[in-house]
């Protein structure tokens, strides 16, 4: 029995699948676009993006993640900070056993985004998170992506959503 590739696929992620930890969130249409607006505060947030993709417990099978792209805006003032960008990686353990997570590290930024200072910006941004190590998603294993941020007194971050793209082998 064979396999079926196809390659190029994507995941539309809402900004309303994403979670946020802190601040005022307001989910707004503007015209014809979508988004999850924070009210400016000087005050520390996480994006929490799942990675929410078909995975199989067979090696080589399912959705391999190539990247994933994020789209996001900020406005009126550059953020005070955009320290990181993280992947977590949760092994999501059998009854009686802990759940365990560790950072995957084997990710890339595209050159837009390599730094704190081009990340926290005023602008539009496509922000892509490239996996270098291209993994296939197993049974009982979650992946997220963590911005942490840190808002200025008067700056404004929307949340437009993400995209997982990846190759799909069935």
């Amino acid at each position: 029995m064979g396999y079926v590739t196809l390659q190029n696929v994507n995941q539309f992620i809402s900004p309303f699948q994403i979670t946020k930890s802190d601040g005022t969130w307001t989910p707004t249409l503007a015209g014809h676009l979508v988004c999850d607006l924070r009210t400016a505060g000087a005050a520390g947030f996480y994006v929490l993006i799942p990675i929410t993709l078909p995975g199989s417990i067979n090696d080589n099978q399912c959705a391999k993640l190539k990247s994933v792209d994020v789209w996001y805006k900020i406005g009126k003032a550059a953020m005070a900070g955009m320290a990181s960008v993280t992947v977590k990686k949760q092994t999501l353990a059998a009854d009686t056993v802990a759940v365990t997570g560790a950072d995957f590290t084997d990710i890339t930024l595209d050159a837009d985004h390599d730094s704190e200072t081009k990340r926290k910006a005023i602008a539009s941004h496509k922000m892509t998170i490239s996996f270098d190590n291209q993994p296939y998603l197993d049974k009982d294993e979650a992946l997220f992506i963590v911005l942490s941020c840190e808002g200025a007194a008067t700056s404004v971050f929307t949340l437009l959503g993400a995209q997982a793209n990846f190759e799909l082998r069935m």
